[in-house]
Parts: structure tokens; C-alpha cells; sequence
């Protein structure tokens, strides 16, 4: 099975993963520690799926590397944290709302959404 879905839940020395495949079922749960820099988990995203949901800050860099980022607003991750916010539990729900059909996603051009 492979990861259709991959959300990035980016913490100041941490970069927490959350993977689905078509059906919802998780495939990947795990943390990238940047321990110095974050340069050194970003390199370690060149093998991951192309289908990204990350911050604005790390949007351009993932494109660069040939992923498709999207980009969603806080606000519409509230309602899908369903447990004491983590870094962890944010990148699930960040999961759980990009797969959502409805909830917007904001453009790096209009970032007042973010």
C-alpha cells in the first residue's frame, strides 16, 4: 500500500508525520527531530509522497522537490483535534481535514486565510 496523503505538522525542532492511504487507513505515524537546523529533516522528506499538507513556511521547499503542497488555515483544524493538542494529534487532524471536501485551502498569493 502506499501513502496517498502525508500532513506535516511543523514544531520548532520537530516535524511530526501523519500518512494515509486512499482509504484513511494510517500507514505512517512518526517525528523528524531537527535537533540543530531543520535542514536536516527536510532532506529526509526527498523520499516521501508527492501529495504534502504543510505551513507556508516549508511550501516552497517541498514544491521544489516536486510535492504537491496544501495549504489549510488553522481555523479549520479545530473541530478535527479530537484529543489534547499535540504535535502528534495536529498532524492527524491536519490529515483528517485536508481529505475533508469541503474545508478551503489558502494559496501562498492570499495568505490572510492563514
Amino acid at each position: 500500500m502506499t501513502i496517498e496523503t502525508l500532513s506535516i505538522d511543523i514544531a520548532k525542532n520537530v516535524f511530526e508525520l501523519h500518512g494515509v492511504n486512499h482509504s484513511g487507513r494510517v500507514l505512517l505515524k512518526g517525528r523528524v527531530t531537527t535537533s540543530s537546523s531543520r535542514s536536516g529533516a527536510f532532506r529526509s522528506m526527498h523520499g516521501c509522497p508527492r501529495s504534502l499538507h504543510g505551513s507556508i513556511l516549508w511550501a516552497r521547499k517541498f514544491e521544489a522537490l516536486g510535492h504537491q503542497v496544501k495549504l489549510i488555515s488553522p481555523q479549520y483544524l479545530k473541530p478535527f483535534v479530537y484529543r489534547q493538542r499535540t504535535t502528534a494529534n495536529d498532524a492527524e487532524a491536519i490529515c483528517t481535514a485536508s481529505r475533508q471536501p469541503h474545508i478551503p485551502f489558502c494559496s501562498e498569493e492570499d495568505p490572510r486565510n492563514l
